[in-house]
């Protein structure tokens, strides 16, 4: 039986919960190698630094769950 627009969001918001601690750790862990992969590019000793230190200071935000929904919804109802 074929499920509602409103249980397949639902479903994906479930699964999008069950996600979110994995992937502020995936974030964190992948700082290192933003990092390592930036400073193989041409641009100067400054640039690279201010860079680093931007991804030194960046902080993980939570997505916004609902708005994942309505993104969804949206997106199929076209």
């Amino acid at each position: 039986m074929p499920r509602t627009l409103d249980e397949m969001i639902a479903k994906g918001k479930r699964k999008f919960e069950k996600k979110l601690p994995l992937m502020k750790e995936n974030y964190d862990a992948a700082k290192s190698v933003m990092k390592t992969e930036y400073g193989k590019l041409p641009f100067g000793p400054k640039t690279k630094a201010a860079y680093n230190a931007g991804i030194d200071a960046a902080e993980y935000r939570v997505p916004d769950i609902d708005k994942w929904g309505r993104k969804y919804r949206a997106g199929v109802s076209r």
